[in-house]
């Protein structure tokens, strides 16, 4: 049976194949199964990193640890303040290790490779300085998001490869960075950020396996804020550069084991998160479900390492969560998507391939999402409900309606609870019902323009159709309801509504 946490003096850093076996098949077999999706711990380790001074890191410390084990670059986006380069020269030097810290705002390039000169034989040698890159264990590019274009350019293959100039660094094991928040892409003044600090080039952004968005101060407890306040400046204890040496180290041991156990079942969850990111408008690249793989495997052996009861399906979440380069790139990631998407792709890796409810989640189209989810008699009446109410959610006006439509004449609404059938029922009685429009406008104001566009449309509809009186209803209804703003949005309703009556009528063919 596999030792506790508490059975091992440095904590559970054994590493050995059989006792992480142990752990996937057995005690840890919830996680293989998608039986828990909730993304909490089972228990909380000693922080590590609060032993070596640096206080509030918690959320983020398994994160930390998997880009210390796995050796993936590290990006780190947080306020002035926030302990970004604190946290990376004080892990520095408890590995030990020999970094080069640079300031990109600063930087020129050869301050990276030293100066190149002609070796006698057609050749450059770069001559090297105190500062330059070559024989560093790690590298720490501060203040990315001010260094210039053509610099950045550079970095590329450092941060991609290890390689400058083709050369391979081979002493060099881990590539970190820190910035500001940029301004963000849709002008939300809520958050903080910097003016000086652009967004990163996406395939700069998308270069850095872990994106870490630094915790608050005001998410610091009142005794963490205390001990920030009164920390000292003085190296890290030596019994606690020791455990971070020792836990890295097993934790590599770990990640051998974790990535044959567990390899097949991530490769799966991230095929299946990233589609379900995508229907919530949360695109990734390729290149980033490599990543993805790799930083789940690499945090779940951190999360091991320190406590081998910890879950996979925690592990993962907290991976992805810390993961997506958007951040980097100013633009906002709701967090309620990320989680929706994590616990649906969790329970798609325990269905067997040919469980039609797999095609169910990972259709992209949300009406035929929905009618997919409609066929499925297996769906339970919640899981049902809300792959409903996330389908109406992704859909414009005129296209939910015609949605509701089809969930009403098709019998299936009986199968939805409450909240979402009521829903659905506010949206088909558009369509379903006579309406009447009585109200004054001002002649050539908004309103009036609005309802000859109305009226204009409707004159062209053939009245043999059967889905006339619907459309008439429908924008009787909703000019009604005010809900209609501007004169465009009738072409836009139109649109929506006429595709999706087609689409419907398609895939229920």
């Amino acid at each position: 049976m596999a030792r506790r946490y508490e059975d091992h003096p440095l904590g559970p850093l054994g590493g050995q194949s059989s006792q992480i076996g142990q752990v996937l098949h057995g005690r840890d077999a919830r996680a293989r199964t998608g039986g828990n999706m909730a993304a909490k711990r089972i228990s909380k380790p000693e922080s590590l990193l609060a032993a070596l001074g640096i206080i509030g890191m918690e959320p983020i410390e398994p994160v930390i640890l998997g880009a210390l084990i796995g050796g993936e670059p590290l990006l780190l986006v947080g306020p002035h303040g926030t302990g970004k380069s604190y946290l990376l020269t004080r892990i520095s030097a408890a590995l030990g290790l020999e970094l080069r810290h640079y300031n990109a705002s600063l930087l020129n390039y050869d301050d990276l490779v030293g100066y190149p000169l002609p070796n006698g034989r057609g050749g450059l040698e770069f001559i090297q300085t105190p500062a330059s890159i070559w024989g560093a264990n790690a590298v720490f590019i501060d203040e990315i998001s001010r260094c210039r274009p053509d610099l950045q350019n550079k970095l590329f293959p450092i941060i991609h490869e290890r390689r400058v100039q083709g050369i391979l660094l081979d002493k060099l094991l881990y590539r970190w960075s820190a910035m500001n928040p940029p301004p963000p892409d849709e002008g939300d003044v809520q958050e903080p950020f910097y003016r000086g600090s652009e967004p990163l080039d996406t395939a700069l952004a998308d270069r850095f396996a872990f994106v870490v968005v630094m915790p608050a101060w005001n998410q610091f407890s009142e005794s963490q804020q205390e001990q920030v306040i009164l920390c000292a400046e003085d190296g890290a204890p030596d019994e606690s550069s020791r455990r971070l040496k020792a836990l890295v180290e097993n934790g590599r041991a770990l990640l051998a084991s974790v990535r044959q156990e567990l390899s097949g079942q991530v490769a799966r969850y991230v095929r299946a998160v990233t589609a379900l990111l995508a229907h919530a408008g949360v695109e990734t690249s390729p290149r980033r479900a490599g990543m993805l793989l790799r930083n789940i495997l690499a945090v779940h052996a951190a999360d091991l390492a320190r406590n081998l009861e910890a879950e996979a399906a925690a592990s993962a979440y907290l991976a992805l969560s810390h993961s997506l380069p958007h951040p980097a790139m100013g633009q906002k990631v709701d967090p309620v998507k990320v989680l929706a998407s994590h616990k649906e792709a969790w329970k798609l890796t325990a269905m067997d391939e040919a469980d039609p409810r797999r095609f169910v989640f990972l259709e992209r189209d949300p009406l035929v999402r929905a009618v997919r989810a409609s066929q499925v008699t297996s769906l339970k009446r919640a899981e049902f409900s809300t792959i409903v109410a996330d389908c109406l959610a992704a859909l414009p006006a005129g296209g939910r309606h015609a949605l509701a439509a089809f969930l009403f004449d098709s019998g299936v609404s009986g199968r939805l609870v409450a909240a979402v059938a009521e829903q659905c029922a506010a949206l088909y009685a558009l369509a379903a019902t006579p309406q009447d429009v009585t109200e004054s406008v001002i002649t050539r104001g908004t309103r009036h323009l609005i309802w000859g566009k109305v009226v204009e449309l409707l004159a062209r509809l053939n009245t043999k159709d059967p889905d006339t009186p619907l459309a008439a209803n429908l924008f009787a209804g909703l000019f009604s309801a005010g809900e209609l703003a501007r004169e465009d949005d009738v072409a836009a309703v139109w649109n929506s509504w006429s595709a999706a009556r087609k689409r419907l009528a398609e895939v229920t063919a």
